[in-house]
């Protein structure tokens, strides 16, 4: 991700990381955070409480309060296996207005046709949190959004949770300047194929619903499988470039792993046989 923003942004960069304490940046311009840079009392309580991807989400807001306490005026949050194409330079600008940025799936939501994706966003959440924004009035959000973190770190779809990812919804609730990003071209995934078209301008660039360009896609095991098995193909030369930058840190990287039924592959199948036999009696 890095080395995908590195030509765009003079920006200073932070990595977290969740399963050590001693390592050592490779670059001069990344900075590594463990869980030992972070004095805040829910941060000791969160890494206490949260090992391996229940740490990775919960800590997300308590990275960035400590960034904000370190005297960033916008910080850019950002998971792993985003890869960015052009410049956030107006998400940037876009923060120093704004409290927080948010970015919807997007979902489809047609209730005749489209079911299962409708019902997804009250299961799984409205927005990503594989990407969010702040500026220095987010601070208050950002508590509220650690306290939650630290109550409960889990998927139940009967009482409402979804990890760290369901308690954004309530943000343009409960807290003042939250931007709902409505740039198609940010947080491109396996699940926006039909809500933002995907299509070619007369230049040959990728462009989302004739409008918006390419700026980052969010290359999670569902979007690899939506490109590889050809249901997103205009994503292929974007995969193509994130493949070969895969391979050049890590030369044992095989992409045939993406296609096995991994745990989330198979609670999607779950879900899906669940919502048809629900509705039998609906």
């Amino acid at each position: 991700m890095f080395e995908s923003l590195a030509p765009y942004t003079d920006a200073d960069f932070y990595c977290f990381i969740t399963d050590t304490e001693q390592i050592e940046s490779t670059h001069e311009r990344v900075r590594i955070l463990t869980g030992r840079d972070l004095s805040l009392p829910v941060a000791r309580q969160i890494l206490n409480k949260y090992k391996g991807s229940q740490l990775r989400w919960a800590i997300k807001p308590v990275i960035l309060l400590y960034l904000l306490e370190k005297g960033y005026d916008v910080v850019l949050y950002a998971d792993n296996d985003i890869y960015f194409f052009s410049s956030p330079d107006f998400l940037f600008e876009a923060l120093q207005e704004k409290a927080v940025l948010l970015t919807p799936h997007y979902y489809p939501a047609n209730p005749l046709s489209d079911q299962i994706w409708l019902e997804a966003n009250f299961r799984v959440g409205l927005f990503n949190a594989g990407f969010v924004g702040v500026s220095q009035k987010a601070k208050t959000a950002l508590n509220w959004w650690a306290g939650c973190c630290l109550y409960a770190m889990k998927k139940s779809y009967r009482r409402g949770l979804f990890d760290d990812q369901k308690y954004l919804d309530l943000f343009p609730i409960m807290f003042e300047d939250v931007e709902i990003v409505k740039h198609r071209g940010c947080n491109v995934a396996g699940w926006n194929i039909h809500t933002s078209a995907r299509s070619l301008d007369a230049h040959g660039n990728l462009q989302f619903n004739d409008k918006w360009p390419l700026l980052f896609v969010h290359f999670n095991y569902y979007t690899i499988q939506c490109i590889l098995n050809n249901t997103d193909p205009l994503l292929k030369p974007a995969w193509h470039t994130y493949h070969e930058m895969l391979c050049r840190f890590n030369p044992n990287y095989r992409y045939e792993k993406e296609l096995k039924p991994l745990n989330h592959t198979i609670r999607a199948y779950y879900d899906y046989a669940l919502f048809r036999f629900n509705r039998l009696f609906d």
